[in-house]
């Protein structure tokens, strides 16, 4: 699995912010910041994937490290079924 969950984001983190964060732990393929659709707000949490499985391992050692002043939450992300919805 190359994808994490991160979570307790706050609100207002841009996907260049999340990306620096990560960026120590390896290749990063993409940054997904999941928002509102009613609103387009943050919902305080997204995914990060990257290139190898390796370099996701090495993002869960960031679980609660300080981003933005909020202790953010790591770990592999689920796969979505078709019972999920945001």
């Amino acid at each position: 699995m190359n994808k994490v969950y991160v979570g307790n984001l706050p609100f207002r983190i841009t996907p260049q912010e999340v990306r620096d964060m990560f960026a120590s732990c390896g290749e990063i393929v993409d940054v997904f910041l999941v928002k509102d659709r009613a609103t387009g707000k943050m919902k305080g949490f997204g995914f990060v994937s990257f290139a190898t499985a390796q370099a996701a391992q090495a993002a869960l050692k960031l679980d609660g490290q300080a981003l933005s002043g909020r202790n953010i939450k790591v770990s592999f992300a689920k796969e979505k079924t078709s019972q999920d919805s945001f």
